[in-house]
């Protein structure tokens, strides 16, 4: 019997694991409702005449790659290693030092909001005074991602074992009880996790493409666009194959040698315009009511205030309940993919080996596919609704958690005579890793919630399409308040999904009888 089954057939069973049980099905109730019920409120319409026969020439297209100009490819795939390998190296060391004051409520303030900007919007503020260059592709990917680093390793140093404090003098200084007693039971957890940011860093920096640096996405949009799926193949393999066999050749030893390397090929520099920059930052970005005369959607506003209001009723306001309507579905049925993937890499499910490598490889591939690019393809596919973003979103974070939680039941101990397939899985396994289940999703919200608001540069109605044409229309002011929106609603939902772990009292270790 499950361990939630036995719960509720004890009587004697504490009322709390009872009263927890229940928390665990209403919040899954309400989650489920509110995502059918924002699921009606938007369009996931198919708009395009014959979406099987453009898929039909994606398919063949994959099947028959085309490289065009290999110097060209092998360019494209330097500079989305070298942007990926210096932005992390940089994030690495200046969220080590924010790390170090991460117990401060200011340091955790402001991790939490470079973190909350994406790094397609981080490229879009440096690209207007720093231009297409490689210091605007560093530092899109290493303000956010320090962020990031800033909050996990400060969780590390926060949650390190004290015992081990006992063995240093009487009265040690706190720099020798960090370096001695706190940083040696954090380092393989920080290189763990720095070595997964690097693989998302690869995937930031080849989605820098899309607006315009050198990479990897920049070679796929211009293929996809224009319909020569053959050339899109080429790029889109060179993608996953860099990606997929990180471990064979990026091994610590060989690091110095490939920061030396990236650094040397793909110096960060930029040619930087002083006027322009302080014409960007004492003018361009202010609200243009306090400016003078301003314009906004053809009408003449004389007031902040009447700017505001207008700008609220026309971009803020649509743009944060597609962001919010588009977010939640998405959470949804990445939590319905990651339940149905689970099974492909658990030995609890499938015992050979080599199926469960195949298994496995699908997920890796799966969570290797950037959401923005998935996003793009859907829409050739599909037409522009919100059915892609759900689907892209879904599939990328699905594949996420449904690996993790597929390592997850490896840890179980079921006993001898334990049930079989579908019995196995609904009632032994997932009662028993639905806490972790919901953990991993609610972790993975705010990251969603970002990718959401971005998506919004492929023409979906989200934050990220008012953010977009107001960059193209060169009205900055409007740009930054509307990245400033999306950073905030950002921060509250990864401070109500926090809350709502700590409720729960959600934890990542699996529960075993």
């Amino acid at each position: 019997m499950s361990l939630l089954a036995r719960n509720s057939a004890n009587s004697s069973a504490p009322n709390s694991i009872n009263t927890s049980a229940s928390a665990l099905r209403n919040i899954s109730f309400w989650f489920a409702i509110s995502a059918l019920i924002c699921l009606l409120l938007v369009n996931i319409d198919i708009s395009t005449a014959d979406p099987w026969a453009e898929l039909g020439l994606m398919m063949a297209g994959a099947l028959s790659p085309s490289v065009w100009s290999w110097s060209t490819l092998l360019s494209s795939l330097a500079n989305t290693f070298a942007f990926a390998l210096q932005g992390v190296t940089i994030a690495a060391i200046a969220g080590f030092v924010l790390a170090l004051g991460y117990r401060f409520t200011l340091v955790r303030a402001f991790c939490a909001f470079i973190r909350s900007i994406h790094e397609l919007f981080w490229a879009l503020l440096f690209m207007q005074v720093a231009g297409l260059s490689s210091l605007t592709g560093l530092m899109a990917i290493a303000i956010p991602y320090a962020g990031t680093l800033a909050k996990i390793y400060g969780e590390l140093f926060e949650e390190a074992d004290p015992a081990p404090a006992n063995n240093l003098p009487r009265t040690p200084s706190r720099l020798s009880h960090f370096f001695y007693s706190v940083l040696p039971l954090a380092w393989r957890s920080m290189a763990t996790y720095t070595s997964y940011r690097f693989e998302c860093a690869i995937r930031s920096s080849a989605i820098l493409g899309f607006v315009g640096l050198p990479t990897l996405g920049f070679h796929l949009e211009t293929a996809l666009s224009d319909g020569h799926y053959s050339d899109a193949a080429a790029f889109f393999y060179a993608l996953l194959l860099l990606i997929g066999t990180l471990r064979l050749w990026l091994h610590k030893r060989l690091l110095p040698i490939y920061l030396v390397a990236v650094f040397y090929y793909l110096p960060p520099q930029a040619t930087i315009s002083w006027q322009l920059l302080v014409r960007f930052v004492t003018e361009d970005i202010v609200p243009a009511p306090l400016r003078g005369q301003a314009f906004l959607s053809g009408e003449t506003i004389n007031n902040f205030a009447q700017w505001c209001n207008l700008l609220w009723q026309q971009q803020v306001w649509p743009g944060l309940v597609n962001t919010v309507l588009l977010g939640q579905i998405s959470l949804v049925f990445t939590g319905l993919l990651a339940l149905a993937l689970l099974p492909l890499n658990s030995s609890r499910f499938i015992q050979r080996r080599w199926k469960r490598g195949i298994g496995d490889s699908i997920l890796i591939l799966l969570r290797t596919l950037p959401e923005y690019l998935l996003a793009f393809i859907g829409l050739l596919i599909l037409g522009p609704s919100m059915l892609p973003a759900i689907l892209a979103l879904a599939i990328h974070n699905g594949a996420i958690i449904g690996h993790l939680l597929g390592r997850y039941t490896e840890e179980l101990n079921l006993r001898a005579d334990a049930s079989r397939g579908v019995t196995l899985y609904f009632y032994e396994v997932l009662p028993r890793i639905y806490r972790q289940f919901l953990a991993f999703l609610f972790y993975r919200w705010e990251v969603i919630l970002r990718e959401t608001a971005i998506l919004g540069m492929l023409g979906i109605a989200t934050l990220g399409f008012y953010i977009d044409s107001a960059f193209e229309t060169f009205r900055f002011d409007v740009a930054l308040l509307l990245i400033l929106v999306s950073a905030a609603l950002n921060i509250s939902v990864d401070q109500f999904a926090r809350y709502l772990r700590q409720r729960l009292q959600l934890k990542t270790v699996p529960e075993s009888l």
